[in-house]
């Protein structure tokens, strides 16, 4: 009984002195930490390489338990993290290799910013998805691929013509078989967009699909197939699109004239012009749209006209397309346009003269005013005006664009976002990380693909 007690008093005591050894390694510091951080950050790169991501965030979380972690294991941790659809706390961990680097790495951060959108692309909700492709197209990348490849099956005929317009950005999305099958969408404005994106891939081959979609039910197809042609070097087919230019039916009328536009071909003007004062308010839109996009400047007089157009969805057209043109001999009547009772007008204005380099001043009463209005949508426009901006407007525009972001509505913030990422300030990075925070899903996608497309600006330039 004695000896019983006696071997039970020397169990507890040699467990106790482990407890104690086991708490003493535990506060040695990490200098003479006695396990070995490479092997076991090699086993979980293993894992990670064989797509076990649960077991290689088990593992490097090991090491990035204490502050001398090796930068390489929290990068490790990142990208597990968003392997496993967790980019918020993706985020967190990056936060702490930014702060060891005393620096941003865009790499990386580009990486985190695409976790936020890619989980949303199979979302329930139409317009999320719808939001998170348009903010995949923001990336310009060519890992983006599959993800518009996938989106061509979605339900909604709105996400697949986003995923068709996102593979015609890409060269390697033009050359993708999945595009030339969506000339068989069910959905026209698909076939349409597909049909734009074959016509600027130059890839004669895709001639025969292009033909046959001359004779599709759809007026609208078929006039961007003979646009698509006309691009893939079929000249005779410049007949078919004057025609669409002057058809009797408003939409295929309009069709037809937005099309001039985007072949950027001087024979278009004389066409334009004169669609400028048809009697139908969408050939008037239509061919004041075609003119920014035909860029060329001796149209820039008949817009200025345009500008006094009894519908303010024209006014509106004709303001924007007269920064494109960047003439200006514009500005007087763009500057009159700042007093429109239009809200949208006004806004307009501002993109306009912000896009022609004017003072920021010039417009900044204006676009204070409409940042404020009660209806979200005119917030919303003066977000995306604001997007124009450039050089010295930076700063102030970066400043209002940042104050939208704590816009009570989504809508407001989602445009903030994205004209954050056409505009180039020393904050925006900084901005855009915090609206990565943001409760709304769609703008922490949108803030994703705006900071993904600042990070691949920046990596493009020599």
């Amino acid at each position: 009984m004695n000896a019983g007690m006696h071997l039970d008093r020397r169990a507890v005591r040699t467990k106790g002195i482990l407890i104690v050894a086991a708490l003493g390694l535990w506060l040695l510091p990490d200098s003479v930490w006695p396990a070995d951080p490479g092997a076991l950050l090699a086993e979980a790169r293993s894992a990670f390489d064989r797509g076990q991501y649960d077991r290689a965030l088990e593992l490097v979380d090991s090491l990035t338990q204490r502050e001398a972690a090796p930068l390489e294991a929290r990068r490790l941790k990142v990208n597990a993290l968003l392997k496993l659809n967790r980019p918020a706390d993706a985020l967190t961990e990056y936060d702490r290799v930014q702060a060891k680097l005393g620096r941003e790495e865009p790499a990386l951060l580009r990486e985190v910013a695409k976790g936020f959108i890619i989980p949303l692309l199979k979302d329930m909700r139409e317009q999320m998805r719808g939001a998170s492709y348009t903010a995949l197209k923001a990336l310009e990348s060519e890992d983006t691929v599959p993800y518009f490849e996938d989106g061509l099956s979605d339900g909604s005929g709105l996400v697949r013509a986003l995923a068709v317009e996102g593979l015609g950005r890409l060269p390697a999305g033009r050359k993708s078989p999945r595009l030339r099958k969506a000339l068989e969408d069910q959905a026209g404005m698909v076939r349409v967009a597909a049909l734009r994106a074959l016509g600027r891939s130059g890839d004669r081959t895709v001639l025969p699909l292009v033909e046959k979609a001359l004779q599709d039910d759809h007026a609208s197809v078929r006039v961007a197939a003979a646009g698509a042609l006309v691009q893939l070097g079929r000249a005779e087919l410049w007949t078919r699109v004057e025609q669409a230019a002057h058809a009797a039916h408003p939409e295929e009328r309009a069709a037809g004239l937005r099309l001039l536009g985007d072949l950027q071909d001087k024979r278009a003007l004389p066409i334009l012009r004169e669609a400028l004062t048809h009697a139908q308010p969408s050939v008037r839109g239509a061919a004041a749209a075609a003119l920014g996009d035909l860029g060329i400047p001796d149209g820039w007089s008949d817009l200025a006209a345009v500008l006094d157009d009894p519908i303010p969805a024209v006014r509106i057209t004709a303001a924007v397309s007269l920064g494109e043109l960047q003439v200006n001999q514009a500005v007087p009547a763009l500057q009159k346009l700042l007093n429109d009772p239009n809200p949208i007008v006004r806004g307009a204005a501002c993109s306009a003269l912000l896009r022609l380099g004017r003072p920021y001043q010039e417009v900044g009463a204006v676009i204070r005013g409409l940042a404020q209005d009660t209806d979200p949508g005119i917030r919303a426009f003066a977000a995306r005006a604001l997007g124009k901006s450039q050089g010295q407007q930076v700063p102030e525009a970066v400043k209002q664009l940042h104050l939208l972001l704590s816009d009570p509505l989504p809508r407001p913030r989602i445009a903030a976002a994205r004209s954050l990422g056409q505009v180039e300030g020393g904050e925006v990075v900084a901005i855009l990380k915090a609206a990565l925070r943001d409760q709304d899903e769609a703008v922490k996608a949108t803030a994703g693909g705006a900071l993904g497309q600042i990070l691949s600006d920046r990596g493009k330039r020599p």
